[in-house]
């Protein structure tokens, strides 16, 4: 099972990626597009170049994971975009962004927040 904590790291690919590949095709991307090892247990989200689909590529330890969400109707119109080929992605974000929403526009709380020293 997948778990999506505070601490999990999830990198979006910006650019549309190829659904025909399975596992070993999204693993090559990312390697080669991403710059990031799929064995690292890092969530990694894909899109289709409709945006009608997505699909999630996680590495448990022991497998892969490879979800998909496909909408009935509608588009993800509102996709991450960025100048580079990745963005990194907060759970409240992923969140959101499956639900059709806008990830930017998420404000949530640090995952890491420095506490005042105990007096």
């Amino acid at each position: 099972m997948i778990a999506v904590t505070a601490q999990t790291r999830i990198w979006v690919a910006v650019e549309p990626a190829d659904f025909r590949c399975g596992i070993d095709g999204l693993a090559r991307v990312c390697r080669q597009k991403l710059k990031a090892d799929p064995f690292c247990g890092a969530l990694f989200v894909f899109r289709n170049r409709r945006s009608t689909s997505v699909k999630i590529l996680a590495y448990d330890g022991i497998g892969f994971w490879l979800c998909q969400k496909r909408l009935s109707k509608g588009r993800f119109c509102r996709w991450p975009n960025s100048g580079d080929e990745t963005l990194r992605l907060e759970a409240h974000q992923l969140q959101l962004l499956l639900a059709g929403g806008d990830a930017a526009a998420a404000k949530g709380m640090p995952v890491w927040r420095e506490l005042p020293a105990a007096v």
